[in-house]
C-alpha cells in the first residue's frame, strides 16, 4: 500500500520518501495536497537527481494523470503528507470551487515548468536560488502558510541542488553569499525574506511577473 486510510475514506497520508506514484503507474486517483511537500523527479543513469515539480499545500498532484496518462515520473513525498483523494475520473470533486479551479491548477503547473525552464537555461546560481524561494514563498501565501514576510521550508540543501541544476556545495555557498547581504534568512527549516521586492530584482523578475 503506497498510502494510509484515513478513517475518511478520501483522505490519505504519506511519510518522507513513500512514494504517491511511481514511474510508468497509472494512478488511479489525484491528490489534492492538505499538508506536507512532495516532489516529481527524474533520476539519470548514472544516479544524478534532477526535481521536476514541486507539491504545496494546495497544489493538485498530478493534474496530467485526470487525463489518462501515466505517471512518466516517480512522485514521492518530502515530507508527511495529508492529502485528499479521488478517482481521476472525479477529478473535479477536489475542488470545492468549481471544475475551473481544477484547470486552473493545471494552467498553472504548466506555467511554472516554463518559468523553471528559463531559470535553468538562462539565470546565475544566485538570480536561480532567489527565484526558487520566492516562488515557494508566494506558493505558501496563496495557501495561507505565510506568516508576516516568513514561511516553512522543509527542503534540505540536496533537494534545493536538484531543483536548481547546481551542486549542493554551489547552494551553500550561495545562499552563504544571500545571507551575508541580508537578502533571505533560513533558520530551522523557516524562510524569511526580509524584502521581497529586493528579491525579485535578484531574481530577474519583471514587476509584472508572478510565480504562483
Amino acid at each position: 500500500m503506497l498510502s494510509q486510510v484515513a478513517p475518511s475514506e478520501d483522505l490519505v497520508f504519506f511519510r518522507p520518501h513513500q512514494f504517491l506514484a511511481r514511474e510508468n503507474e497509472q494512478p488511479d486517483g489525484l491528490f489534492h495536497i492538505q499538508e506536507g511537500w512532495a516532489c516529481r523527479y527524474r533520476m539519470l543513469s548514472n544516479g544524478r537527481r534532477q526535481i521536476t515539480a514541486l507539491y504545496l499545500p494546495g497544489d493538485c498532484c498530478e493534474p496530467c494523470w485526470a487525463l489518462g496518462r501515466p505517471s512518466t515520473q516517480p512522485v514521492v513525498a518530502l515530507t508527511n503528507i495529508r492529502a485528499k483523494k479521488a478517482p481521476c475520473r472525479m477529478s473535479g470533486a477536489l475542488f470545492a470551487d468549481s471544475r475551473q479551479s481544477f484547470w486552473k491548477s493545471l494552467a498553472d503547473s504548466y506555467e511554472r515548468q516554463a518559468n523553471w525552464l528559463v531559470t535553468l537555461g538562462r539565470k546565475t546560481a544566485m538570480e536561480r536560488l532567489s527565484h526558487l524561494l520566492l516562488e515557494l514563498f508566494e506558493r505558501m501565501r496563496q495557501s495561507g502558510l505565510a506568516y508576516g514576510q516568513q514561511c516553512a521550508l522543509p527542503l534540505t540543501q540536496m533537494d534545493i541542488a536538484d531543483i536548481t541544476g547546481l551542486t549542493p556545495v554551489h547552494v551553500n555557498r550561495t545562499l552563504q553569499a544571500m545571507r551575508a547581504r541580508g537578502l533571505v534568512e533560513l533558520q530551522a527549516k523557516w524562510l524569511r525574506i526580509p524584502d521581497l521586492g529586493i528579491l525579485r530584482e535578484i531574481a530577474a523578475l519583471d514587476a509584472t511577473e508572478t510565480l504562483a
